[in-house]
């Protein structure tokens, strides 16, 4: 599969489930993604979705992922921390790394990369205005 780039659906679930099976077996991310995550068999689909509309603009994605991880978040009492965020992104590159080559691999590689920055970003402004709420 290696040398082939990132092309249908198929390509892209290949990348998501190759990709969360690593998250899941991961020491630090593994506990989170396997508690805030009920029904894997769905969210599969469901980021299979996300990245094939952030990839080839095919519109299959609704949700906002950005609330979800704020979300998650304070379900685990503002513990998730910007190394998180770096294992994620160290995975998702082993696994295109392991998978594909070419110009959608890297699209994907620099969409996960300004994923991972804004969502810490956000995560962590949501945090300073649930505190400046929690004291007025």
């Amino acid at each position: 599969m290696k040398g082939k780039d990132l092309q249908t659906r198929d390509d892209i679930a290949l990348l998501v489930n190759t990709f969360y099976d690593k998250v899941r077996a991961h020491e630090a991310l593994g506990p989170i993604f396997n508690a805030a995550i009920d029904d894997w068999d769905s969210h599969l689909i469901r980021l299979t979705d996300f990245w094939e509309t952030n990839l080839f603009f095919v519109r299959n994605y609704k949700g906002n992922p950005l609330q979800v991880h704020i979300n998650v978040d304070r379900q685990f009492n503002n513990t998730i921390h910007q190394a998180h965020f770096g294992n994620w992104l160290q995975l998702w590159f082993e696994t295109l790394d392991s998978l594909f080559t070419g110009r959608y691999a890297e699209i994907a590689k620099a969409r996960a990369r300004s994923m991972a920055a804004t969502m810490f970003l956000r995560i962590f402004n949501a945090r300073e205005h649930q505190q400046h709420e929690n004291t007025h």
